[in-house]
């Protein structure tokens, strides 16, 4: 099984914005963590990172893995067309928010790529990662 790994806009800067929010791990220690778990699991995880729109939209559009997680980052709560790209990929595919989004600000509140989504995970910091590479696994 081959698992995407998307991360949106800012999360390239884990570890050095908001600790209190996102931790003070970056986005090589996410990547890592979850390679070591995907390993434990037997499955293949690629990872991508983008602060632009079209370039994470163009990747989901490559179609060529058989489940997906993705962060938007805040994409989340106004990107449509991000939601279209991900509504056309038909495998599963699980939204992680490190934070909780729907404690935080009230524009952070709604996703409006949550309904496309088989799963929603918010607020358990990496973890939500290894929570959805583990459920994704087991939907071989």
């Amino acid at each position: 099984m081959k698992i995407l790994v998307i991360n949106g806009p800012n999360l390239n800067m884990l570890g050095k914005r908001k600790s209190d929010i996102y931790g003070v791990l970056s986005y090589e220690d996410l990547v890592e963590i979850i390679k070591f778990r995907a390993q434990d699991l037997g499955i293949e995880c690629e990872f991508f990172q983008s602060n632009y729109e079209g370039e994470l939209i163009d990747r989901i559009h490559g179609l060529d893995f058989d489940a997906l997680v993705i962060n938007p980052g805040a994409l989340t709560h106004y990107s449509y067309a991000l939601r279209d790209a991900l509504e056309i990929f038909t495998g599963p595919k699980v939204e992680v928010h490190i934070s909780n989004i729907h404690a935080r600000e009230a524009f952070r509140n709604r996703s409006v790529v949550s309904s496309v989504c088989t799963g929603t995970i918010a607020g358990l910091g990496f973890t939500g990662y290894l929570l959805a590479i583990e459920f994704l696994a087991g939907q071989r």
